[in-house]
Order: structure tokens, then sequence, then C-alpha cells
């Protein structure tokens, strides 16, 4: 008994939300406590809102970096808090620095993550002190006990981070497994032995999740770039990195596609093969969430033998296939042989797991892309103070709508009404897409959250139940907001709630609180709306012709490694994440344009075609990464060369077409080239039948992405602008270029 609750409670441990948890209880505690042994019930409201803001300042990095980090939250909070006080009482003086701070401080963002979170949590301190500012006589009291709550946040997270050093890379990389779970299972459904089957519908669906597994390597990437040691011995830190490398190598092989699913199923539809195929990539789905677990639970990874078997019965599958020697099945059993091969691969990386069978060189780290002088913080600044920008223009949107929300406070004399800029500065997002979610979830949240606390108050009125519940409502709120919003919104509603039901205004918030969200969301809508509004189909013609050329530039890393041997150096890991970061950065373009009024969608269809296609290019490049053999014969690199060539050129006019350049006709006659891919690929050794193929494959959908190209180029164009000053084209993020952060 005492042994399965030492298991139970090392999995709770392990889990990352119950252990975020635990952490947030502590911390809480840590303020309530002594405000209620002391009887000092006036300093709990502003300790608990001095928590949650430097909690949600919170990024990962090493132990020095938090320390950096914790020094310039600090200041920055000081700064806030303070201004507020001493200008509080002048309310000309207080428009102008709400104004220029919050512009100042989203600014900020340009810099990096981290000083993104800085600020945001800064805007979150100030507003907070405004809340309590009427409640105190003095102008120091309060921002005080919001820096010491702050303050003690942050040393229980450095003190957290001294005990269990490697937990966020832990977390972090269990989070990549898991997301290639899913990805694995999602191709399984693309091997449906069925005739006529049709994948558009899977491929959108792969696409749209290929998102989300990109993101989450990139948050690992940038996790382990802060907390590992490069360059020093450490087998724990070389693990961690192997692993890394593991699961790139793992999605660049499962987004391979070595030929037509329709074909395949055409072709094979009485036989199990594909079946096979589907079953094995399902368990080694399976075997990436077991290797999930054990990562989190730092227990060695015990590999399944029903993998094993499942991958030896596809072999067996095959072999039996190929003995029947149909030369009607001969290409797309070569095409089977390959992705075989690509998954005998991920099997064998999962059943080394415990010791990865990654080589590590001297080039293998990460390029670092944080700005670490103050000139090139400075340079990024300036950069970002373009009205082009989407920094720029959600930072004078942000500032504009506090503004306004400031003066309807005013106005109108509310006591309470900086609610207003709470909600505000919650739901002002930098696109429509995504406030318009905010705005709903904050709504519903608030509603579901004043419900609840009314009869909370009525049945808890006594301080010690009411602390208890300030406290649970706190840890729920951070063990939610990444999950749901809105339950998480509800959550911290309650505990406004009961914070100033310690200051014996319990009832007298409620429609207050209610009123303010429904003008502060309001406010926020009609801002994204209005002012510098970011519409998606302004720039879906850059984010195709910048996904199409992250293809080419990855085609063209992988093509010279035919010639010398494969080679996962760094300018070819930056090429393959920067061709999925794009791939992935069309894909949610799309899905937000879905969002957005219906005036400003431009050939939805087609750009969903556009995906699906770019998508599939990317599978045909990708599979060509997963093998690099070196080639031997002259005459193949030749004609390897001939076809790179080709398509190089026409994706390169497919960009020119996104692009609005004129197009190089010069190159575009293909001299026989499909029929010498064609010819070749049924000939010679297998890895040349392979590239051969997979070259065929990707030239006969170029007419196809050209012609889309000019049709979604010629009805997808901006549309006119509301205000003379928005012409030109927005970026969807203001680092998207800076392709050193995709290695």
């Amino acid at each position: 008994m005492i042994r399965r609750f030492s298991r139970k409670l090392s999995a709770w441990w392990a889990n990352e939300r119950v252990n975020y948890s635990i952490r947030t209880l502590i911390s809480l505690l840590g303020v309530v406590l002594p405000c209620w042994y002391f009887q000092a019930m006036h300093a709990v409201t502003p300790m608990v809102l001095g928590v949650i803001a430097a909690a949600l300042s919170e990024t990962e990095d090493s132990f020095g970096g938090k320390l950096r980090q914790t020094s310039m939250m600090l200041a920055c909070f000081a700064l806030a808090a303070f201004s507020i006080e001493y200008l509080f009482d002048t309310p000309w003086l207080f428009a102008a620095g709400l104004f220029t701070s919050t512009f100042g401080f989203i600014m900020l963002g340009a810099i990096g993550a981290r000083y993104a979170s800085i600020a945001f949590a800064s805007l979150l301190l100030a507003v907070y002190a405004m809340l309590g500012a009427h409640l105190t006589d003095d102008l120091i009291s309060q921002p005080v006990l919001l820096l010491l709550a702050a303050g003690w946040h942050r040393l229980l997270s450095l003190v957290w981070h001294l005990l269990w050093p490697n937990q966020s890379v832990q977390q972090s990389l269990a989070r990549v497994f898991r997301k290639l779970r899913v990805y694995l299972q999602l191709k399984a459904r693309l091997f449906e032995p069925v005739s006529g089957f049709s994948s558009h519908q899977r491929r959108l669906e792969l696409a749209r999740y290929n998102s989300e597994v990109v993101a989450e390597l990139n948050r690992a990437k940038d996790t382990l770039q802060k907390r590992v040691r490069f360059g020093r011995p450490g087998q724990t830190a070389d693990r961690f990195l192997k692993l890394y490398f593991v699961a790139q190598d793992i999605h660049e092989r499962a987004a391979s596609s070595h030929y037509r699913y329709d074909e395949l199923g055409d072709t094979f539809r009485h036989s199990d093969i594909l079946f096979r195929f589907q079953l094995l990539l399902e368990r080694q789905a399976g075997a990436c969430r077991k290797l999930a677990k054990a990562i989190l639970s730092r227990k060695p990874y015990e590999h399944e033998e029903a993998v094993t078997q499942a991958l030896e019965d596809t072999n067996q599958s095959l072999v039996y296939l190929r003995n029947q020697k149909n030369p009607e099945w001969l290409t797309q059993l070569s095409s089977l042989k390959f992705l075989l091969r690509n998954l005998s691969t991920i099997e064998r990386q999962l059943s080394h797991a415990n010791n990865p069978d990654v080589a590590l060189e001297q080039e293998d780290v990460f390029r670092d892309s944080e700005a670490h002088t103050l000139a090139e913080m400075g340079r990024r600044i300036w950069d970002a103070l373009n009205p082009k920008k989407l920094l720029f223009r959600h930072a004078v949107r942000l500032s504009l709508a506090l503004t306004v929300g400031y003066g309807i406070v005013l106005g109108l004399g509310l006591e309470r009404g900086y609610w207003i800029l709470l909600t505000i500065l919650f739901v002002c997002h930098p696109n429509f897409s995504a406030t318009r979610k905010r705005v709903a979830e904050r709504m519903a949240g608030t509603v579901a959250g004043l419900l609840l606390g009314v009869p909370l108050l009525y049945l808890f009125p006594g301080q010690e139940g009411q602390l208890v519940l300030m406290v649970i409502f706190g840890v729920a709120f951070f063990a939610t907001r990444t999950l749901h919003y809105g339950v998480a919104t509800g959550f911290i509603t309650l505990l406004v709630l009961l914070c100033f039901s310690q200051l014996g205004e319990g009832y007298a918030v409620v429609l207050p609180r209610l009123g303010d969200t429904l003008v502060g969301c309001a406010i926020a809508a009609l801002a994204v709306r209005y002012v510098l509004p970011d519409w998606q189909a302004r720039h879906m013609l850059s984010k195709m012709a910048t996904a199409v050329n992250a293809n080419k530039e990855y085609l063209s890393h992988i093509i010279a490694q035919y010639r010398v041997g494969k080679k996962d150096n760094l300018a070819y890991r930056v090429s393959r994440r920067q061709a999925h970061n794009c791939d992935a950065d069309l894909s949610e373009a799309i899905s937000a344009m879905l969002k957005e009024p219906g005036r400003y969608r431009k050939a939805v269809d087609e750009s969903f075609r556009m995906l699906v296609l770019n998508h599939a290019l990317l599978g045909y490049i990708s599979a060509l990464g997963a093998h690099r053999d070196r080639l031997s014969e002259h005459e193949i690199h030749l004609l390897v060369s001939q076809a790179h060539e080709h398509i190089h050129q026409r994706l390169e006019n497919v960009t020119a077409i996104f692009s609005q350049k004129p197009l190089n006709v010069e190159e575009l006659s293909d001299s026989g080239l499909e029929i010498k891919l064609g010819r070749w690929r049924d000939s010679g050794d297998e890895i040349t039948r392979m590239v051969l193929q997979q070259l065929f494959m990707i030239h006969r959908m170029l007419d196809e992405m050209t012609e889309l190209a000019m049709k979604i180029s010629g009805c997808a164009r901006a549309p006119k602008s509301e205000n003379p000053n928005e012409e030109g084209e927005v970026e969807s993020n203001p680092e998207s270029s800076d392709s050193t952060k995709q290695a």
C-alpha cells in the first residue's frame, strides 16, 4: 500500500499542472496567512494581486536569467505602482502617462518574449494599483505591498528552480512528444484502403494540427536554449538535447509523404498492407505518449514489444506483396518501402530513448537570438516603430483603448470603474479573431463567476472561510488559464469578489464588475475593429509567398546533401524549422481569417486548397530530407540538378505571383523533364528511384500550385483601407523573419 501510494504521489508530482498548482498554493498561502495572523486584512487584496501579476510575468530561464528577470520586473513594477499613486489625483497628467506608458511597455515586447511578459504584467499591476488607490491615504503603502508580494513569488520561483532545475525542460519535452502522438494518430487516418477515398479533409486537419506541433517544438527549443548548459559535460543535459533532436527527426519523418494517399488506397484496397501501416503508426503514437510520461516521471522508458512486432508484421506483409511481382504495384511498393524505412527509424529512435542515438557535434547548438546589448535592444525597438508592424499597431490600439476607458471612468465618476481598464488589458489582442474569442470568454466567465459568487458570499460570511476560498480560486485560476480562459475568468472573478469582501465591499462590487466588464469588452472590440485593424486578408499573399519560399530553401539544403551525404548541421535545421513555421503560420492566418467579418474574407476556399498544397509540398520535401543518402552516379546527379533547378525556378515564380513581382519566364520550359523523371524513377537503385519519384511528384503539383496562386492573387488582394495611413502589409509576427529562432 505504501509503495502504491508512493507511485501515485510521484505521478501527481510529475503532472505539470499539479506541480504548478502546488507552487501557486505555497505562494498564495505565503501572503494570506501572515495577513490573517496579524489581522492586517487591508493588505490581503494588494498582496494577492501582486502575486498574480508576478506569476503572469514569468517565463522560463536559467537561474541567472531569472535573477535578471526578477530585478527588471521589480523595477518595472515599482515604476508602474508609484506612478499611479503620484499621478492619480491629476487626471490630465494621469491620462497622458497612461497612454505613454502603455505604448512604451508594449513596444518593449519587440526585444523578446521575456520583456513582453514583464511589460504586460507591469500594465496589469498598474491597473491593480488603480483599483486600490482610493483605499489608502498615503502614497507608499499599496506599492510596497504589491512589490513585497511580487518579490515573494519570485523568490519562491528561484528556490523552486534550485531544487528542481530541470523540471521545466522535462515538462516541455513531454509536451512535444504528446503532440507528436496526436500527429501520428492523424497521419494514420490517411492510410485508408478504400476505393475513391479522398484525403483532402484529413490532410487539411493534419496541416492545421502541424501548427501546434511546430509551436510546441519552438517552445521546447527556447526552454532548452535558456536552461541547458551547452558546451559543458553533463549526461542529463546531453540527453535532453538529444531527445529534442529525436523529436525533430520524428516530426520530419512523420510529416513525410512518399506517395499520394488516394492512389495508394485505390491500388491496395484488397490488401492489408495499409491497415498494417495504420496500426504501426498508432502504436508508435502510443509509444510517444509513454515516452512523455517517462520523461516527466524521470524514470527509464520501457519500449513495448507490440510496437516492434507491428513493424515486423508490416515488413513481412510488404515482402509478400513484392513477391507477387505485379508490375502495376512497382512504383507504389517502392514508396511503401521507403515509408517503412522511415517508420523503422522512428521505431529505432523510440526504442533507444533512454540513450538516444544522436551524435552531438560542436555545431549542434541553438543559435542565440536574444538581444544582449542595449544597442541591439534599441535597434529592435526602432525597427518595430513602424505602422506596418503588428506590435506597433497593437501598442497604439491598446494605449488608445485604455485612455478612452479611463476617460469613461473619469467622466461618469465610477469609483470602481477601473475594472474597465482591466478588462481591456486582458481581452484586447493584436488581431480581431483572438480579441473576439477573448471577449466572449471574458463575458461568459465573469457572468458565471458573479452568479456563483453571490451565494458563496452568503454561505461563507466568515473571514477564515473566505480566505480559504481565495486561495483555492487563485490556484484554480492559474491551473486553468492556459486550458480554458473562460473558466479561468470565472475563478479570478470569484477571487476578486472575496478580496473586496475582506474590505467590506463584497456585494457592492457585483453589479459594477458586470457593467465594467461589458463596457471594457465593448471598447476592446471597437478598438480592434476600427483602430489600425489587422485583417488577415491584407497579408495573406505575403504569408503564402513566405511559405512557398521557405519550402524552396528547405529543398535546396536537402538536394545539396544528396551530393555529400546526410549532415544535420545548423543551417539544415534552420531551413527545416523555417519551412514548418511558415506552414504553421499560414494555417493559423487562414483559420483567423474565417473568424473575421465577411467582407474581409477573401478567396477562402482557394486559401484552404493552397494550405493543403503547401503542406503536401512540405511532405514530399520532408521525405527527401528524411533519407539524404549520398548519390554516387554522375548521370543521376545531373538529372537531379536539372530537376531541382526547374522546380526551384517554378517555386520562385509562384512566390513572385504572390509577391506581385514580374515572372521569370525564360526557364519555364521543362525540356521533357517529366518524361525523364518518369523513366528514371522505374530504374536504378532504390534510393535513386525514391529521389526521382519525390521530385516527379513535386514537379507534377507545380502547375496546380501556379494556377491557384494566380487565382488567389487576383481575388485576395488587400481590402481597401479604412484609414489612409493603413496601406501596406502587416506582419503577423514582428520576429517572424528572424530565421535564427527556428533552429
